[in-house]
């Protein structure tokens, strides 16, 4: 059955295009070839397409090399889309300008887009207009510092601001968030850090459809808090209904993410889909003529595209209202669309016009669980037939549910590595009460844009999520069904899906070919499995932590590590993310915690541990000396007597004091690693 939707889907002309065009994107995003080449391999494929095109127009069946031409030119085009939507290509991005991370820079910005603060900045992504009045472009994250006063900007707020640009640097510590990549794959270079009063405010604001749209939610918002809606649950509410997460409190994303609820709260096709309906049972009067049915389609079309606009036109907000005004119009052309080729028309449109999309964990997931549901909700749904229509909804429900985490399972875990185990009970309770919440919010919301807000439409929505939360919050507190710290990698990961499918196309129609193809699933699962084992068992390696707080030193031997640290660090080493992710990311355990010593010796080398005492032996002759929180020595005099092969300066060390022995080590031609700026060492 699988084998046949695939055949079928790729007879479908774009299906193949598409596959073509989303393998262009891969190859220029990971080999980065040049503008030059990409743009030459367009031309020359363009023009083979155009000569294949006029011959095949010669004969009755179009040849094999006009398909192979098309699909090549989708090649092209996919890298070349991914060239140019790439803000490094542009030669006017401020990465390009003279000595931009080196020195101070007068830099004039656009407020685009305010984030989640954190504790002690408010965060924006800013489009860069000029720096020391030469015009650049770009995006950059803007660290304004919190203080008494609290200068909220607003979208499309020029600002001028002196200051330096600290380029994205790689994760800190080994199996870390790398952070600076995932803002490269938001096309965000580099950062910068102020106080508001180094700003200045510029009178002239930029009125795009980013400003309006920032403004009605603006209006929206205020009308409610004037309303007396609970900040808690306003904060629930404009998620739900707007997108905008940024000011809710981490205790409740916890609580939905430990539930396995926190898709709710970024508006995605579960949203769209209801805004689709909602908005379609409110034109049941309209008649179903010609005229009445496109007047209807030109309203729902609107309707998503104002509603994705007020959203923000994030990833997920965006492929859903691309998606569901495919199915519209669809609907509009009384059509059995094939729903797969829906699906594959609008991703390519999608990352036509923003391919760096395709990298979006969001928009991966979001793709993932609409194919699942399309493909394996009704074998489940056929497994049993309620005859009472209420158990028949909620079984609906279930097997919807159940689809989309077997389609999400490897994926999830291999960016996540957890697993909500109540995922089913969460999605039974909360999605019949968050339809009623979706049509409360969208009715308070409307008003509220027009200055309308009556008292109890709006009591009804704030207690509404009150025990919305309230029952998040039950499910999240039952901590022993949430699996966490899952080792994983990608080998697994399509082991698994191999799997996956493979059972699947079993279950559907049973045969002995196709359980060979289980069995084939089951066996890579087993390879990569023991493959990773085996990896981790021949390593060999010492690693000192990027830590402002402790020193810590992990020495690994196959999946077993001995840690030196001090003695509180050693007690609660549980209870650290930073060793905690070094060890899920190798398969390991702390099999033996040591208090940290002056001497380790490691595969040959000698290791001296030089703290805060600064007390030393003066005839050893260590390969490697690691200095941690602050040592009052003579640098100088230490290398002269020492003559260590390299330093090491944890992240417990002063900046100050840690340029001083750099610009040392430089002199004395010593290598020097310093965590704080290059991140974690490794001897292997």
């Amino acid at each position: 059955m699988f084998t046949f939707i695939i055949m079928k889907v790729l007879q479908f002309p774009l299906a193949r295009i598409t596959i073509g065009f989303v393998a262009g994107i891969l190859v220029a995003y990971y080999f980065k070839p040049t503008v030059s080449f990409v743009f030459s391999l367009l031309f020359v494929v363009g023009c083979a397409f155009i000569i294949a095109f006029f011959v095949s127009k010669k004969t009755a069946v179009n040849p094999i090399y006009f398909g192979l031409t098309t699909y090549f030119l989708a090649f092209a085009i996919g890298a070349s889309t991914q060239v140019i939507h790439t803000d490094s290509f542009q030669s006017t991005n401020y990465i390009y300008a003279k000595a931009v991370f080196e020195e101070p820079h007068s830099v004039s910005v656009t407020i685009r887009e305010k984030l989640r603060s954190s504790s002690f900045n408010d965060r924006y992504v800013v489009l860069v207009n000029q720096i020391d009045g030469v015009v650049k472009s770009g995006r950059l994250l803007l660290n304004v510092r919190k203080d008494s006063l609290n200068h909220p900007f607003e979208i499309g707020n020029h600002l001028q601001i002196k200051g330096s640009l600290y380029q994205n640097g790689p994760a800190k510590n080994p199996n870390q968030f790398d952070y600076g990549k995932y803002l490269e794959g938001k096309q965000i270079y580099a950062q910068m850090y102020a106080d508001a009063s180094e700003i200045k405010t510029g009178t002239i604001i930029q009125k795009d459809v980013w400003y309006y749209t920032s403004k009605l939610r603006t209006k929206i918002i205020r009308n409610l808090e004037k309303s007396n809606f609970n900040k808690a649950e306003l904060n629930v509410a404009i998620a739900l209904i707007l997108g905008q997460q940024q000011d809710i409190s981490p205790e409740i994303i916890k609580d939905y993410q430990y539930a396995g609820a926190v898709h709710i709260l970024s508006v995605s096709g579960l949203h769209i889909g209801f805004i689709l309906l909602f908005v379609t049972f409110l034109l049941k009067p309209f008649p179903n003529t010609r005229r009445g049915s496109f007047i209807k389609l030109i309203i729902i079309l609107l309707s998503l595209s104002l509603f994705g606009l007020i959203a923000g036109l994030a990833p997920s907000v965006l492929r859903s209202v691309t998606m569901f005004s495919f199915v519209a119009i669809g609907m509009y052309l009384r059509r059995s669309t094939n729903i797969f080729h829906t699906l594959l028309v609008s991703m390519l449109l999608i990352l036509l016009f923003q391919p760096s999309f395709l990298f979006d964990v969001g928009f991966q997931l979001s793709y993932l669980a609409l194919f699942f549901i399309l493909w394996l909700q009704p074998f489940l749904a056929q497994i049993w037939t309620p005859k009472n229509k209420i158990a028949h909804y909620f079984w609906e429900i279930l097997t919807v549910s159940l689809a989309a985490q077997i389609g999400t399972l490897p994926l999830s875990i291999y960016y996540f590595h957890q697993f909500p185990g109540l995922f089913f009970v969460t999605n039974l309770v909360i999605i019949p009460f968050l339809s009623m919440i979706m049509g409360l919010g969208v009715l308070v919301m409307v008003l509220a844009a027009f200055d309308f807000v009556p008292l109890f439409l709006v009591k009804s929505l704030e207690w509404s999520i009150y025990f919305l939360n309230k029952i998040i919050n039950s499910i999240a507190s039952l901590e022993q069904f949430i699996f966490r710290d899952i080792p994983f990698n990608w080998q697994l990961m399509v082991g698994l899906y191999l799997l996956i499918i493979s059972t699947i196309i079993w279950f559907k129609k049973p045969s002995f070919k196709r359980l060979v193809l289980v069995l084939i699933g089951v066996l890579i699962c087993q390879i990569a499995y023991f493959e990773t084992l085996w990896t981790i068992e021949n390593q060999r390696e010492l690693v000192i932590f990027n830590s402002k707080n402790n020193t810590m030193i992990a020495e690994r031997e196959g999946a077993d590590i001995t840690l030196y640290a001090n003695d509180i660090l050693l007690k609660t080493v549980s209870k650290n993310n930073t060793l905690a992710s070094y060890s899920m990311g190798n398969f390991s355990s702390f099999k033996f915690k040591k208090r940290l010593r002056n001497l380790i010796y490691f595969n040959g080398n000698k290791i001296l541990v030089v703290d805060s005492l600064g007390v030393y032996p003066m005839d050893i002759r260590p390969d490697i000396v690691v200095f941690t929180q602050s040592p009052k020595i003579n640098f100088e005099r230490f290398l002269q007597t020492i003559k260590p092969k390299m330093v090491v300066a944890d992240a417990s060390n002063f900046k100050t004091i840690q340029k001083l022995w750099k610009a040392t080590c430089l002199k004395e031609k010593i290598t020097f690693h310093a965590t704080g700026e290059k991140g974690f060492y490794r001897l292997d």
